[in-house]
């Protein structure tokens, strides 16, 4: 039952079920407890629900090359380096915050008046409602864990996709 030896397909569909489960746990917080999400938390929970679609088509295909499940894993990588930024910057903020009370206008203003890009830019610049610490557990606030979880499922996709696999050999 060691799950650094399950096949490459059960540790994607892992990868997919936390991923799953942070984005399930955030809307908890949000529609249940009342904790209103700021532009980084959604920027962060758009950078988990990218990186659980990597996750559940790279396991749902389960290619046999190791050549193939290397190219999933950097796919992998990727929305989880974004969600590493975003939540880097989240951290940086509460733990640095600004003097000014606000976050700035809302995700939907942002995104009416500039394209996603320049939303994702703008909202880098977070003021304020950002830097509320609403939530801790451990001693780690909301942000903390998030970079938490993306640098760990980074990691469990690199070991997933460059983890030598019995019977996978090739023959010349």
């Amino acid at each position: 039952m060691n799950p650094f030896r399950w096949s490459f397909r059960t540790q994607f569909l892992l990868g997919f079920a936390v991923c799953a489960g942070l984005i399930a746990y955030a809307l908890y917080l949000q529609l249940v407890q009342q904790l209103q999400p700021c532009p980084f938390c959604i920027f962060q929970r758009l950078s988990y629900a990218a990186l659980g679609v990597v996750f559940l088509a790279g396991g749902l295909l389960a290619p046999r090359a190791a050549g193939a499940r290397r190219a999933w894993a950097v796919l992998a990588l990727l929305p989880a380096l974004v969600g590493m930024g975003y939540a880097g910057r989240h951290v940086w903020v509460q733990l640095h915050p600004p003097p000014l009370p606000s976050c700035g206008p809302g995700l939907n203003f942002l995104v009416e008046q500039h394209s996603w890009l320049g939303a994702a830019r703008r909202v880098l610049q977070a003021t304020g409602d950002c830097s509320n610490i609403d939530w801790s557990f451990l001693g780690l606030t909301m942000p903390m864990w998030s970079l938490l979880w993306f640098v760990l499922l980074a990691a469990w996709a690199l070991l997933a996709g460059w983890r030598a696999r019995p019977g996978y050999r090739f023959r010349r």
